[in-house]
């Protein structure tokens, strides 16, 4: 049974520990909002039609602006290969929903491959559901990082001349992006709502990302933009699908200790020989399934984070605040448990005298009124955000994909499991293979045992765990899934061209640079 209850009670996204709604997040929509929010400092700016016909944007109206630039001589070749110019178009430049369906395919915005890419979207195609706003507040651990991001995704133009700067250095889509903005109105003016004073809930993980997109630049003179773009969207996808499943494991355990600082001992086993049969494959369902099966306790701490928010009279807008919220919730004051059994009593009233058997049901079984107000907001809203949080995994973590975290068979019976995809492993050793003196990036070559070790040291990712407390007493089955796991890392790093000794000497055994910092 529905209950009209208090929005404001009921709300699950809480900014102050996760910005994202649990929804369908598409990556290329996910970047084009955080060059938005890059590029008005953390502001997200209310988008007017734009003047290319003050409408949607369609792929013809794009045609249509070329063909305009190259009668005034800005391009050329347009009018002459109309073919080739929208097959440019539409593979190279525009992100399209429903793409090949020629009744409801739609643009939905410009590719994020420059800073300035999102002047030409249709906002409710191109939507993030508040991702960007994660994203910005997990750069904002470190401005110059956020700063230096902000100004490799701004090169080629100068914002304040609104002028394409530097055409050599510039690769051709970008070119391409910055030729159809240059002579278009902003199409956005700047709103009052910002995210800048609300910062990431794990400090340390948004460090670590912050770090990462420290290493990615310092690629910036050596790898192809393109190539580096695609690295950034592996990169971001990887950490938010971290960011997310650390708080489904700590929040919990926050809540129990009272206080934000808690242990961080996350850690899963990966399955990297890309078969379901593989003896690894069984450690890396059960860690997905645990993950999995913790999300009814993450919901319900953040419910309960929620109403003790509303308890304290705060409005959900001050980091700081869910620390204090954590010690209402580990020490109750004197007006706590009055305060929550006045607020069942009204949601109570609001249901018929036969109807509230089946409250009675598991009310019974809690111990106190905020434990009974708890289950019963979990019981109205819960189901929602748990269905729709496996959504959300999946997307983040890039499921099936080359840049996946996880991996599931073509049906949904299929156990998800912990994966390694190329794209993925390619972007964490290229960072991994960096060594940092304080001022400057070099590359050096690692052991298969030093990239193994560090990708469990710095991100929680077991290949070879036969070291790992949890499998001190494992069999020799174990153990064996593990050296086949070993086994097949090397060998996927040899498809991906960083490793290519054929010798069994173990010094000869590294993993060597593709790009000499």
């Amino acid at each position: 049974m529905a209950l009209k209850l208090n929005s404001e009670e009921t709300t699950f996204r809480n900014e102050l520990i996760f910005a994202i709604d649990a929804k369908a997040v598409n990556m290329d929509n996910v970047l084009l909002n955080l060059f938005m929010l890059l590029n008005h400092n953390g502001v997200r700016p209310k988008q007017r039609a734009t003047s290319l016909d003050r409408g949607e944007l369609t792929l013809e109206k794009l045609k249509n602006n070329f063909l305009t630039l190259e009668k005034k001589q800005d391009v050329q070749g347009f009018a002459t290969y109309p073919h080739a110019a929208e097959l440019w178009l539409r593979s190279n430049l525009v992100n399209m929903v429903n793409r090949g369906n020629p009744d409801k395919e739609k643009i939905s915005s410009l590719r994020p491959i420059h800073l300035e890419s999102y002047r030409l979207r249709n906002a409710p195609n191109s939507r993030d559901y508040n991702t960007a706003d994660q994203l910005y507040s997990m750069l904002g651990v470190n401005t110059k990082t956020k700063e230096e991001l902000k100004s490799f995704l701004a090169e080629g133009w100068d914002r304040t001349s609104k002028r394409i700067t530097n055409l050599k250095g510039l690769d051709v889509d970008s070119l391409g992006i910055l030729t159809l903005i240059k002579d278009i109105d902003q199409g956005v003016f700047n709103s009052i709502e910002t995210i800048n004073h609300i910062g990431p809930l794990l400090k340390k993980q948004a460090e670590l990302f912050c770090e990462d997109i420290n290493c990615l630049l310092a690629y910036k003179r050596s790898i192809p933009r393109n190539v580096l773009l695609d690295y950034l969207k592996t990169l971001v996808s990887f950490h938010l699908s971290i960011y997310l499943q650390k708080l489904i494991y700590l929040l919990p355990k926050m809540i129990q200790a009272g206080t934000t600082d808690v242990p961080d001992d996350w850690s899963v086993v990966l399955d990297v020989t890309g078969k379901l049969d593989s003896k690894v494959s069984m450690l890396a369902i059960a860690d997905a399934e645990r993950m999995l099966n913790s999300l009814y306790d993450y919901i319900r701490a953040t419910f309960k984070i929620n109403a003790a928010l509303k308890k304290l009279g705060k409005p959900r807008t001050n980091s700081n605040d869910v620390n204090f919220a954590l010690n209402i919730l580990k020490n109750p004051p004197q007006d706590f448990e009055p305060y929550f059994q006045a607020r069942w009593d009204i949601m109570i009233d609001q249901i018929d005298a036969e109807d509230r058997e089946w409250i009675e049901d598991f009310a019974m079984f809690e111990p106190t009124y905020f434990a009974k107000y708890i289950e019963l907001v979990n019981n109205q809203k819960g189901n929602y955000q748990y269905r729709y949080h496996f959504q959300l995994i999946d997307n983040l973590a890039q499921k099936n994909s080359e840049r996946g975290f996880i991996a599931q068979g073509r049906t949904k019976k299929n156990p998800r499991r912990f994966v390694l995809g190329t794209r993925l492993l390619e972007t964490l050793v290229q960072i991994l293979l960096l060594k940092s003196d304080g001022n400057k990036f070099t590359t050096q070559p690692i052991s298969i045992e030093d990239l193994t070790t560090n990708l469990r040291t710095r991100y929680g990712l077991i290949i070879n765990g036969v070291e790992e407390t949890r499998f001190e007493t494992a069999d020799l089955n174990v153990n064996l899934a593990f050296k086949e796991n070993v086994e097949a890392f090397k060998n996927n790093l040899r498809q991906i061209g960083f490793y290519n000794v054929l010798s069994d000497a173990y010094i000869m055994q590294k993993i060597r640079p593709r790009y000499e910092l």
